[in-house]
């Protein structure tokens, strides 16, 4: 039986691990299991059975593919590099990428990843193939966007600028801005690893980056003083790099190209 399985890799994780927290992540349903599970656990005398805990999410509603009403995994994937792939042919710097399906596989997994992490994990929700794949607006299409944008700024212009550095030269509203939202990272993080939710470091990335893209438009690089250019380009690679280390704690894979 399930329940007494789940029981037993309690007690073998507890004897292999000695794990400080035991974090099970399972659909809602599962609510009353886990709380039966964890409460037999006290009674058999097992007091770090207080550090277990589930973590519930909702049910996602309308994904569909082509196959029909069930969807397995393998489909959503398929579907997801399929439609990117389509997304991007029509840019030009799509042909230029070395490895197209690779990219289109990336993004099209944090689009994913980032529509399923936006709101509160128990929350069910409507999904939407055309919302989802939107390159505008709050989407994992988005970031990855904003990121490959960012690394293109300093392949640019690296070499010239990196080594100039007064931070004296980010007084405009823009560069203020940026830097006051990156000084949040880690207060974010500290509330994310609290309540375990994913959705305060997306909220969190698409502020940067809708933060970054203003910045881009009207902090300038080429043509400004090399001061001024290098404050520019170590803000801009500062946001990258933040942009890149949220995405791969929620298992996304930054692209360089799209």
């Amino acid at each position: 039986m399930p329940f007494f399985r789940d029981l037993a890799a309690a007690i073998d994780r507890m004897d292999r691990y000695n794990f400080d927290t035991m974090i099970y992540v399972a659909d809602k349903g599962q609510q009353k299991h886990f709380q039966q599970l964890f409460q037999m656990l006290k009674i058999m005398g097992y007091d770090w059975a207080e550090r277990c805990q589930h973590v519930p999410f909702g049910v996602v509603q309308g994904m569909k593919t082509r196959r029909g009403d069930v969807t397995f995994l393998e489909d959503v994937l398929n579907e997801i590099r399929l439609k990117m792939l389509q997304n991007m042919a029509s840019i030009k710097t799509t042909k230029e990428l070395e490895n197209p399906q690779e990219t289109a596989e990336r993004v099209g997994l944090a689009a994913l990843i980032i529509q399923d992490f936006r709101g509160l994990l128990l929350s069910d929700y409507q999904f939407s193939w055309d919302r989802v794949f939107q390159s505008r607006g709050d989407t994992g299409v988005f970031l990855q966007y904003t990121h490959a944008r960012l690394h293109s700024l300093e392949e640019t212009f690296g070499c010239g600028y990196l080594n100039d550095f007064n931070t004296a030269c980010l007084q405009e509203p823009q560069s203020v801005s940026v830097l006051q939202h990156l000084l949040r990272f880690d207060e974010v993080l500290y509330r994310s690893s609290q309540d375990l939710q994913p959705r305060h470091i997306v909220s969190y990335m698409l502020t940067l980056s809708h933060l970054a893209a203003v910045a881009h438009k009207t902090l300038q690089i080429k043509d400004s003083p090399p001061e001024v250019a290098g404050a520019r380009l170590h803000l801009f690679k500062a946001v990258r790099y933040v942009l890149a280390n949220g995405m791969k704690l929620l298992g996304i894979t930054p692209v360089c190209r799209m």
